[in-house]
């Protein structure tokens, strides 16, 4: 499955972009809406990740314009605004689903899932295909119970043909949707992992031509019916129309074999990542990156008790914070994110802020300096008071 990221803070655009492919997902990062917008034109994508608040394009104008386009790929709105107000008008734009940051990654991922089974025959989140199985949520495939060890690109060449298995999929399509820029192969890699996957399942009691080859078109999942009829079985066929498997196809081994239960393919390699602990690693190495968007705030700070703060940074504040604010949490620095909003909020103010206000913004970058200077898995500190 390929997936658009369009997310301006390159540090968590890194994390999102890690946990994703980690998850099996190609994943195409654009740091702005318009690059977003080139992307989208020229690729198909199965799903849409929209930061809300992007330069050159923000992502509800992103979106609209998506829409007006008669574009269709899922859009999943991130936004760091938990306002109703911006709800709707991501909704009203055409998004189909949103998280607010800090979002937490495993109800992120499984949005993503959500959103994946919306476009396809199946509403189940697990896919079967006769005794085939593939699990999205933790990208564990099975035969008649049997775990399969595929690579990554196995796993989404599998994963593509069990979401579509309606469609044909020429040579340069497979490219087209498993193959990222910066790793163009030849037709002859779609070939090599089109015969090392089927050899898997083969080896699982899989016959040999279950992805089968459509002359001059193509590949496909060999339709079951189509197997069914070779068996030649009487009893094959009249349980054909007394089953009803996932993508509405009739199959024969459900009724007879049990669906392996979660225990039953535990120890596999594609297990869940762990998430935290991914995360944790790309926070040690861009974290001096983020102490440096504090050092803005800082100097917002200072020119304000000067009395000589220009519009240009006290703009450059409120991006620095709101950024901040969705990141922070991401990492799972709670407090630090609640004390990033506090000084958005006061930069962002309509009205100059109070003298309690200006003497109090250096106690919340004092403890949001603090804050970061802890691992994120450490309890927080209380937060101080909100400011008068």
């Amino acid at each position: 499955m390929r997936i658009l990221l369009v997310e301006d803070d390159e540090h968590l655009a890194q994390v999102l972009k890690d946990t994703l492919t980690n998850q099996h997902y190609l994943v195409d990062l654009a740091l702005d809406g318009q690059a977003g917008w080139n992307f989208a034109e020229s690729i198909e994508y199965d799903l849409i990740l929209l930061d809300l608040m992007l330069p050159k394009l923000d992502g509800i104008s992103l979106c609209k314009r998506l829409r007006q386009a008669q574009n269709s790929t899922p859009v999943l709105l991130v936004t760091a605004q938990d306002a109703s107000t911006s709800k709707v008008m991501a909704l009203d734009a055409g998004a189909d689903d949103y998280v607010v940051k800090p979002f937490d990654f495993q109800e992120l991922l499984a949005r993503i899932r959500a959103l994946l089974r919306r476009g396809n025959s199946t509403s189940s989140p697990v896919i079967e295909w006769g005794n085939l199985r593939l699990d999205p949520s933790s990208c564990e495939v099975t035969y008649n119970g049997q775990l399969l060890h595929l690579t990554a690109k196995e796993y989404c060449l599998l994963e593509l043909f069990l979401r579509n298995s309606n469609k044909i999929y020429s040579s340069s399509a497979l490219l087209d949707h498993l193959w990222s820029f910066d790793e163009p192969p030849s037709e002859n890699a779609v070939r090599a992992h089109i015969k090392s996957l089927r050899s898997k399942l083969k080896q699982a009691g899989a016959k040999a031509d279950l992805i089968e080859t459509v002359y001059r078109l193509g590949y496909r999942l060999k339709p079951i019916q189509t197997e069914l009829e070779s068996k030649g079985t009487e009893e094959q066929k009249s349980a054909v129309g007394a089953d009803v498997t996932h993508n509405h196809t009739p199959t024969t081994d459900n009724l007879t074999k049990p669906a392996p239960q979660k225990e039953q393919r535990s120890g596999g390699e594609s297990a869940i990542p762990d998430v935290r602990g991914a995360i944790t690693g790309i926070w040690e190495r861009y974290k001096d990156k983020y102490l440096a968007r504090i050092a803005v705030l800082e100097d917002a700070i200072a020119a304000l008790k000067q009395s000589n703060l220009t519009e240009e940074l006290r703009q450059s504040a409120v991006r620095e914070a709101h950024t901040l604010v969705g990141s922070l949490g991401s990492f799972g620095f709670e407090n630090a994110s609640h004390l990033s909003r506090q000084i958005e909020q006061t930069f962002k103010a309509d009205t100059n802020p109070n003298p309690g206000q200006i003497e109090h913004l250096p106690q919340l970058v004092l403890a949001l300096r603090q804050e970061l200077e802890r691992d994120p898995a450490t309890p927080s500190l209380p937060t101080p008071a909100p400011i008068p």
